[in-house]
């Protein structure tokens, strides 16, 4: 995160430089931006659960609604010593399922009812620890300030690249020179993209995490291998999902069903192959 908050102010330093600015002043740009990224992460911190489920069309649920889902969150709960989380619906038959919320004393578990119908107990069981897992590590947290900050390099690459087109002669009174703007133009490109790529490995590191904390919390790495194989064989599309939410899922939502297996596309996945997600919960046997 320290690193990213350094990219971040390293790219709006060169912006702001190849601009004209030079100094201080460009110093002063790069803090300005780090500050929106404060005041953003202050908002995504507290209402960033609200403004998912509403995107996601969830709605919460009490006891009443789903006896047997409240006990299964709530037994696991007690196991990992975690407190009981609010507990959403989404009226779609693709099943998943995402965990979110700034911490486990304000989390909230969405499942998909298409999840609820399709799985087993004992694969429902392995989704809400994996679910749990991510409160517990603290990734609904992190992803959500993560979000935040790739949105923010996009922000000001796209601010540059406008205010560049349209200041050309106040540029060249402030000592602008080509070479730097060149510099300029490809940091803009070349930002969102790395930022980007790193969003997407952390999120593909927080999932094998999750998988393995949700095994240690259910001690049965098949039900969760067969979830995973199951939700990830199913053909319904979730309507609710969007890019801006797909990472939460605990299987892409917008997955494409012939995925490219080089390198390079793996670089672009929001989650781990299925493949080697299974792979590794058999080794946990």
């Amino acid at each position: 995160m320290l690193i990213f908050a350094f990219f971040i102010t390293f790219a709006v330093y060169v912006f702001t430089f190849a601009l004209g600015f030079q100094g201080p002043s460009a110093l002063g740009f790069s803090g300005i931006a780090l500050i929106i990224a404060g005041i953003m992460n202050f908002f995504s911190y507290y209402y960033s659960d609200k403004m998912v489920m509403a995107i996601s069309q969830a709605k919460q649920i009490q006891i009443k609604d789903n006896p047997t889902l409240f006990r299964t969150v709530e037994n696991l709960c007690i196991a990992s010593g975690l407190p009981m989380p609010k507990i959403y619906i989404i009226n779609d038959s693709a099943p998943n399922a995402f965990a979110t919320g700034r911490d486990p004393k304000h989390a909230a578990i969405a499942f998909t009812k298409g999840i609820l119908d399709k799985l087993t107990k004992l694969e429902l069981e392995g989704v809400t620890a994996h679910e749990l897992s991510h409160v517990g590590n603290y990734d609904t947290r992190m992803m959500t300030i993560v979000s935040i900050l790739v949105g923010t390099i996009a922000l000001a690459a796209d601010f540059f690249l406008r205010i560049s087109f349209y200041s050309g002669r106040n540029r060249e009174e402030r000592g602008s020179n080509q070479l730097m703007m060149i510099i300029g133009v490809l940091m803009a490109i070349l930002a969102p993209i790395v930022a980007t790529l790193i969003q997407l490995a952390i999120s593909r590191k927080r999932e094998f995490l999750a998988d393995a904390s949700g095994v240690l919390l259910t001690r049965n790495p098949d039900g969760l291998a067969s979830a995973l194989l199951k939700i990830s064989h199913d053909k319904e599309p979730l309507e609710a999902a969007n890019k801006a939410t797909a990472h939460l899922y605990i299987i892409n939502p917008l997955k494409n069903r012939k995925d490219a297996i080089g390198w390079f596309a793996k670089l672009f996945n929001t989650h781990p192959p299925i493949e080697e997600r299974i792979r590794v919960l058999h080794q946990m046997q």
